[in-house]
């Protein structure tokens, strides 16, 4: 969730809101530091977590929203003996009004993970109030999601006091995901992988298909092009209208450095595409890249809301698969 966006529409509707943050947790809980929430008195954006945290987090914003002067507060919840959640950690968060004063920050924040920018927000606490920055990150690195006088906050102890300043970094990577096609099943997947941690770059070669808000109309060497300079970190999904274009964009995608290519079809379409991809010269090798059917084989429905399910959820557990085999490389690697 972008939630500097989903702030910056409760300015844009004249509503008081506040931005709900999971500054440091212990134990099991429900989410992790850094998770955050947008709250105002018809409603909620984003989810700490659910449940009776969640419900005492809103139930408190919008208290502070209606009648109270306070511009933030930091809360402590032990989960079991407090809420009586049987995950029995502790989390600790910080409620904010989002004022407009707070419409620059939120600016910059927004545009930033619109374009998947790391950065960093700077929270000073000051007599009664916050002061809210925007910072690049000079040189991503492993540390705390957030930190408070360069140690990683923690879910009980001293909590922030004035001149303190909490710094929380934003700089999960989101891997490119290009979807080549915009039919039903293309809409779909669209929809699915709207929340989820992928920049999504979105194409098809029909000009009716402008109209799509997302859609890029390209020419089919365009989208060639693209599927041919992706990078190792990124996902490619073809499912376009025309088989050749479909053809087209696999024998690219296998030509380049892409670290997924998935191609909707049956067992004969990809035996077709197989027997031709050799012909043209891919090595066996190559063809092993080449992933068709799509999805998750257990989810054997042909229905685009179905195939769309299949897909995301085969993507984030490549996706998770490849995060866990990193850290252990890192691991490894500091030993």
């Amino acid at each position: 969730m972008n939630w500097a966006r989903a702030a910056l529409a409760r300015l844009a509707d004249n509503d008081t809101a506040a931005l709900v943050t999971v500054l440091a947790t212990e134990g099991s809980a429900p989410r992790e530091a850094g998770t955050k929430m947008v709250v105002w008195q018809g409603g909620q954006s984003g989810t700490i977590g659910g449940g009776s945290l969640e419900h005492q987090a809103a139930d408190q914003a919008r208290k502070m929203l209606s009648g109270s002067q306070a511009a933030f507060a930091i809360q402590d919840y032990p989960l079991g003996p407090l809420l009586a959640q049987c995950c029995g950690g502790r989390v600790r968060l910080l409620i904010e009004r989002i004022e407009t004063a707070s419409r620059d920050w939120l600016t910059d924040a927004a545009r930033r993970m619109d374009a998947a920018q790391p950065f960093e927000v700077r929270t000073r606490f000051e007599p009664g109030l916050l002061t809210k920055t925007i910072a690049p990150i000079a040189a991503l690195s492993e540390g705390a999601p957030i930190s408070l006088a360069g140690a990683a906050a923690t879910a009980r102890g001293a909590r922030p006091g004035l001149g303190d300043e909490l710094v929380e970094r934003n700089d999960a990577p989101r891997p490119p995901l290009l979807l080549f096609g915009a039919g039903h099943v293309g809409q779909a997947v669209a929809r699915a992988f709207a929340p989820l941690p992928f920049k999504l770059s979105w194409y098809d070669s029909r000009p009716e298909t402008g109209d799509i808000p997302g859609v890029t109309v390209a020419e089919p060497a365009e989208m060639a092009a693209a599927v041919l300079g992706a990078g190792g970190e990124a996902f490619a999904l073809i499912f376009t209208h025309d088989h050749a274009l479909d053809y087209a964009l696999a024998s690219a995608g296998l030509a380049g450095g892409a670290g997924y290519l998935g191609l909707i079809g049956s067992k004969t379409k990809r035996a077709r595409f197989m027997s031709r991809l050799r012909d043209d010269g891919f090595s066996e090798a190559a063809l092993t890249r080449l992933t068709c059917p799509i999805g998750l084989p257990v989810l054997k429905s042909k229905a685009p809301e179905v195939i769309a399910v299949s897909v995301a959820a085969d993507l984030l557990m490549r996706l998770e698969a490849a995060r866990i085999r990193n850290d252990e490389d890192a691991h490894l690697a500091s030993l």
